[in-house]
């Protein structure tokens, strides 16, 4: 009797809670509900709060208008009043997608007609949302740290879905907020050329990066964050971003947007003037592949053009590019980016506090020809970057070719490609910020360029080592400096030693793995060899854009 008694209690209380919750079921342990609606001013959201993982969800809230019709190619602008409650529930739609070059020579040596591909959209120009994770049931005004995603991708793919901000707050130990935001990617974020600068927005990508952080500032704390401890994040072209953000402005945004960069994998291919040679190049070849060739107004042509005879150019031109290079790509736009990057890093202006930089042991692997690779140096360099003369080829040739352990022209090709466009940026960024830099090498094998991802969100993608005391010591440590601005202000079990500043290469933290599958965290120096190389590079900058 008393079993039965309590059962029926059971199911009242039961009842009583689905009740304040009309929209939960019971599927699995406990199902997800709605969570209290945020007013942005121009809209308002409801989220979804799971029991399981104990975080709260909003998808797909909008950051900025669509950038459609007259704004194409403009900056972003602030949304539009939306009236009713806009449930935040789905993911939201993918900016259009392009893929990485594929030809054996580079289309930019030499005037060329690139050959035109047909492609299945499968995105939307309506892309500007941004999706965010709370710890727990949404505490509006409760001040929490804040981490903002920017997803990789060479400029031209990628989403802020494709992973799921609740692995970082999983790992934040739910001591952060993780917003993931998108941005306009290829022909319509990063188009160069005069004709932009004169009746649109260069950049647009970025600047749509930018406005999102904005966002941030206004509006995270209705979803308890404080938005005087953002921190930024991203890979490869997401770290590329959160470089270009660092140096925007000549290094000095104000107000400021963040106090902590985070970088996995730093991305800084050419950067050329918005009018150099190249980027005017890309845009005659835009206006070509899209019929607006003998347009009085080029610009308003490509305004007018159907979305699905853009992204086919798209496609195009970037397939066609060089292989393992990515053509639309942020220029100098003498505003928002004021000058070439090294330049403004090697002044040591910089926004942010503080910097933890990770980078990947065969960074270059991945876009270097495996199946045709390389036979001969000169030939490889002289393709990667178009601009230079033959002295300066040599010169990196010279440097690549007496490096003992690069064998063949491959493995020195790989060398090139990781150095000159991954990994010297990130020492350049290092120095830049003196004694408030931390550096890190992902070496686990085949530790090529993305592999770290794993790492941070193995619900994706679970870790091929997948060893719970490196995940912990390697992510951990990035959330850390969200947290508190200390990557040894841990708040799990972690592995020993502590990080130290880098100061000039004296020490890095390495994650690796041995022989018998044991986890490597340990402290080395950074090789003398390979700075020296880093060196060159940086002697170059003026002529490789960078």
């Amino acid at each position: 009797m008393l079993a039965m008694l309590a059962n029926v209690i059971q199911v009242l209380v039961l009842a009583k809670l689905i009740s304040a919750f009309p929209s939960a079921s019971l599927e699995g342990r406990w199902a997800n509900v709605s969570t209290p609606v945020v007013d942005l001013g121009y809209a308002q959201y409801q989220g979804t709060f799971d029991y399981d993982a104990n975080i709260s969800y909003f998808y797909g809230v909008r950051y900025a208008q669509a950038p459609t019709g007259d704004l194409r190619f403009q900056a972003p602008q602030t949304p539009t009043t939306t009236t009713g409650v806009q449930q935040a529930t789905a993911l939201p739609n993918q900016c259009y997608q392009a893929t990485s070059g594929n030809s054996s020579t580079n289309p930019y040596r030499a005037t060329s007609t690139l050959e035109k591909r047909a492609v299945t959209l499968t995105q939307d120009e309506d892309c500007l949302f941004l999706n965010i994770y709370t710890p727990g049931q949404l505490q509006p005004g409760a001040g929490l740290p804040v981490l903002v995603w920017i997803h990789g991708g060479g400029y031209l793919a990628g989403s802020a879905s494709i992973y799921t901000g609740q692995d970082l707050v999983k790992e934040s130990d739910y001591g952060v907020i993780t917003v993931t935001i998108q941005y306009r990617l290829g022909i319509l974020g990063f188009l160069p050329g005069s004709e932009v600068k004169a009746n649109g927005s260069l950049n647009a990508g970025l600047l749509d990066q930018n406005f999102a952080l904005q966002w941030v500032q206004e509006n995270i704390a209705s979803f308890g964050g404080d938005p005087a401890q953002v921190t930024i994040w991203g890979e490869s072209a997401g770290a590329g971003s959160v470089l270009q953000h660092i140096v925007a402005h000549g290094g000095e945004t104000e107000p400021p947007l963040f106090r902590a960069a985070l970088t996995s994998s730093t991305f800084l291919p050419f950067q050329y003037y918005y009018n150099d040679t190249i980027p005017e190049a890309l845009f005659s070849e835009t206006i070509a592949q899209t019929n607006c060739t003998n347009a009085t107004d080029a610009l308003a042509c490509l305004r007018a053009a159907d979305a699905s005879t853009l992204q086919a150019a798209n496609y195009a031109i970037n397939l066609a590019g060089f292989f393992g290079t990515f053509v639309f790509v942020p220029v100098i736009d003498g505003t928002f980016i004021v000058e070439r990057p090294t330049v403004t890093l090697e002044r040591r202006r910089v926004n942010g506090e503080m910097l933890l930089a990770v980078t990947n042991s065969y960074e270059g692997w991945n876009f270097v020809n495996s199946v045709t690779p390389p036979t001969n140096l000169t030939n490889y360099v002289t393709e990667l970057f178009p601009l230079i003369n033959e002295t300066t080829v040599q010169a990196i040739v010279q440097a690549y070719e007496s490096a003992p352990e690069l064998t063949n022209a491959s493995a020195q090709a790989i060398a090139v490609q990781g150095e000159s466009i991954f990994i010297c940026p990130t020492y350049l960024l290092m120095e830049a910020f003196g004694d408030n830099a931390y550096k890190g090498e992902f070496a686990v094998p085949p530790a090529h360029h993305g592999q770290d991802i794993q790492y941070y969100f193995p619900t994706s993608n679970p870790p091929v080592y997948n060893n719970s005391d490196l995940i912990t010591s390697f992510s951990q440590s990035f959330l850390s400096v969200a947290r508190s601005l200390n990557p040894n202000d841990k708040f799990f079990t972690d592995l020993k030693p502590e990080w130290d500043v880098w100061q000039n290469g004296t020490t890095e933290m390495l994650f690796n793995v041995t022989a018998a599958g044991e986890p490597v965290v340990n402290t080395t120096t950074t090789d003398p060899a390979l700075l020296e190389r880093c060196a060159l590079w940086q002697s170059l900058s003026s002529l490789t854009y960078q």
